[in-house]
Order: C-alpha cells, then sequence, then structure tokens
C-alpha cells in the first residue's frame, strides 16, 4: 500500500492542489470539502467550513500526495504541517502500527470506522511526527 504524505492547509488547499497537479502535469484533482461528509454529532462541522477541503490528492511521477484544509480554529505552521499517511488492508497490521507509535505520543483521533475507511486513526508520536493510518477496504484502494 505505500506511504504517502499529508499536507494540510489553512483555507487554500483548493488553490494550492490545483497549482501542483498543473507543474507535476497530473490529472485533474477531485475534491472533497468538509459539506461533503454525512453528519456526525461527534464531529460536528465548524459554521464556514463546508467549502474548504476535506481530502484531495495529486501525482508526482506516480506518487500520491494528499492534502486537505484545516478547519477553522484550527491552526496550521508552515513547515509542521505534513504528517505520513500509512494504509493497509490487513487490519492487524494498522492496529499494531498504532498502538506501537502511538507509545509517548498523543493520540488526536483513535481508530474508529469512518464513512471513508473501516479503521482510521491519526496520532502524533513521541518525536512529534504525525501519522494518520488507515484500513483500505481492497488491495489497491487510496481514500
Amino acid at each position: 500500500m505505500g506511504v504517502s504524505p499529508y499536507i494540510n492547509f489553512n483555507g487554500d488547499c483548493r488553490q494550492a492542489v490545483d497549482f501542483y497537479a498543473k507543474v507535476f502535469g497530473s490529472p485533474e484533482p477531485e475534491f472533497m470539502e468538509f459539506g461533503d461528509a454525512p453528519p456526525n454529532p461527534d464531529f460536528p462541522i465548524p459554521e464556514g467550513a463546508g467549502r474548504l477541503i476535506m481530502h484531495a490528492e495529486f501525482l508526482v511521477e506516480g506518487s500520491t500526495i494528499m492534502c486537505s484544509d484545516v478547519p477553522p480554529g484550527t491552526s496550521v505552521t508552515k513547515g509542521d504541517n505534513i504528517s505520513l499517511i500509512v494504509r493497509s488492508v490487513e487490519e492487524a497490521k494498522v492496529r499494531a502500527w498504532f498502538a506501537a507509535l502511538s507509545e509517548g505520543g498523543k493520540v488526536e483521533m483513535p481508530l474508529a470506522p469512518q464513512f471513508w475507511s473501516p479503521l482510521y486513526g491519526y496520532l502524533v508520536d513521541k518525536f512529534g511526527i504525525g501519522w494518520q493510518l488507515y484500513l483500505a477496504s481492497q488491495p489497491g484502494a487510496d481514500a
């Protein structure tokens, strides 16, 4: 499944992804906005976040770069806004990686089912590196 970088933006994700896709000759990117997500009372969409980008990706020489805007009230520090995303079709691997990486770190979003994945979680490890781990529903599935 591989490892992909994930870049967070402060409201200009659409412009950045369009720019990078053009620079690298990627296919036209598709954008998922926060407003496209089904309602979830545990994670309500903040006022004004509906048109922000929840997920987008572009290709650079066969490697997928994933991106999103952060919701209002969340800050982005340029240079600190990249995490690594690791996906697998094996649930046991995802759970083991998450447990090991969270030791001494901070779990930001515990492993749980999401509408895009049967299992997803986000943590910052003891070295300050952000990790997004998820169970892909099938081999070759990305997001």
